[in-house]
């Protein structure tokens, strides 16, 4: 239910689309996200392989939107700390992206590095951020995506209690994956 929620938004983001290029418009169901926090005390990382994205080509803009509770830890406790105490997923239960490509052209069989420039959305936040991506077309209806950028926990109000500081890196880095194929209407 909640990944049919996630989609009708991200169609509601790109409707202002010009609807005669829908070839340009392209759709990953399974993106990657990951995070990881480095600490002298425990490393802590997670993912969370049921992101959902669309690309539009002929506008170089990109949505991202994912469900924070599908974050998937090693340690259980992690993943409960992370929902309940940091992010609060019951009440801020997605996460999202909203982007632009600068000079997108990228043959078939090549690959190039850009910038993609911006809004992400944690707990409600509106932060600006630049993801350095390697973007690979590896044949003409498809697009692969690997990007990586940090975020200081302190931009989106993650409230780390003073005994468990040590534990919890103020920056954590994130790293993705999307492969993008046509989108079907």
């Amino acid at each position: 239910m909640g990944r049919k929620i996630v989609l009708l938004i991200l169609v509601i983001c790109f409707s202002s689309f010009n609807t005669t290029k829908s070839d340009k418009q392209y759709i990953t169901r399974q993106g990657q996200v990951s995070f990881f926090s480095y600490t002298s005390v425990e490393n802590i990382e997670a993912q969370n392989n049921q992101v959902l994205s669309v690309l539009d080509t002929s506008e170089n803009k990109i949505a991202i939107s994912m469900l924070m509770n599908g974050f998937l830890f090693k340690k259980s406790l992690m993943h409960m700390h992370f929902n309940e105490s940091y992010i609060e997923s019951d009440l801020y239960p997605k996460a999202s992206f909203e982007g632009e490509l600068p000079d997108f052209e990228i043959a078939v069989g090549e690959q190039a590095t850009r910038m993609i420039q911006g809004i992400l959305t944690i707990r409600n936040i509106k932060k600006e951020v630049t993801i350095k991506t390697v973007i690979t077309r590896p044949e003409a209806q498809k697009y692969i995506f690997e990007g990586e950028f940090e975020v200081a926990i302190k931009d989106f109000d993650i409230k780390v209690p003073p005994l468990l500081q040590p534990n919890i890196a103020k920056t954590i880095s994130i790293k993705s994956r999307f492969e993008y194929m046509p989108y079907e209407k």
